[in-house]
Order: structure tokens, then C-alpha cells, then sequence
């Protein structure tokens, strides 16, 4: 049998902590961009620019959610490192497994979050890709009309 000791829910002090980090940072330049769009809109009211918020807003949620699972999953390591000091060995490993499946849930929205970003993403380059395929059918026409 595997030895559970104070060191083994501590491994994950690290991976937690800069999973939070980078959480964070997402939180942080999707809300900076929120509020660029948001101006954008107030001036274009352009239906483009609400989809995008739109889906920001899907994903600050999901975001949120991340976070929350990330620190209740550091929350529940330090449970169990407590519990291992008080000796119930079957109770730490239980909140050390429960920290887990809040971490693995917390790494599924991150993917989820990931794919929204990439849906918008494409979405942003097909709509770039129309506006040149437009700029090149009106300079065609200009040319045509020189000759």
C-alpha cells in the first residue's frame, strides 16, 4: 500500500497555485477587452460586437468557475493535511481525492473555455476573411471600369 503523508496533498500547493495565476490572467484580459468592446459597441452598436461580448461573458463564467474549483481544491488539500496531523488517514484521503476531482473539473472548464476562445476566434477570422473578399471584388469591379 502507498504511504499517505503530509507531503503527498502538499505536491499539488504548486500546480494549484499557478493554475489559479493563469486563471486569473485570462479573468483579467477578457474583462479588459469586455469593456474595450463594450465602448466599441456604444459607438457602432454593431451586432458583431455583441456576439463577441456575449461569448466573453460565456467564458468569464466558466472562468469563474475555474477559479472557484482551483481554490476549493487547495482548500480541501489543506483539510487533508490537517487531517493527516490529527491522524484520520481515511478522512485525509478522502478530501485529498475530492481536491482532485475539483481540480480535474476545474482543468475540463478550462478546456471548455478554451474552445469558446477558439470559436471566437475563427468566427473573428471568417468575418475578416469576408470584409477582404469584398475589398477584392470592389477593386476588381474599379479595375474593370478602367478599361
Amino acid at each position: 500500500m502507498i504511504e499517505f503523508t503530509i507531503t503527498t496533498p502538499a505536491v499539488l500547493f504548486p500546480a494549484i497555485s499557478l493554475l489559479i495565476l493563469a486563471y486569473m490572467n485570462k479573468f483579467v484580459a477578457i474583462t479588459s477587452l469586455i469593456r474595450t468592446l463594450k465602448e466599441r459597441y456604444i459607438e457602432d452598436e454593431d451586432e458583431n460586437i455583441l456576439s463577441q461580448i456575449r461569448n466573453l461573458r460565456r467564458r468569464m463564467i466558466i472562468i469563474r468557475n475555474m477559479q472557484w474549483l482551483a481554490v476549493f481544491a487547495l482548500f480541501l488539500c489543506i483539510l487533508s493535511m490537517y487531517f493527516i496531523f490529527e491522524n484520520q488517514h481515511i478522512t485525509a484521503k478522502n478530501l485529498f481525492v475530492a481536491g482532485m476531482i475539483a481540480l480535474m473539473v476545474s482543468l475540463f472548464l478550462s478546456l471548455r473555455e478554451i474552445h469558446l476562445s477558439i470559436v471566437a476566434i475563427s468566427l473573428e477570422l471568417k468575418d475578416m476573411n469576408h470584409h477582404l473578399k469584398e475589398k477584392k471584388n470592389i477593386l476588381r469591379k474599379i479595375e474593370e471600369l478602367e478599361f
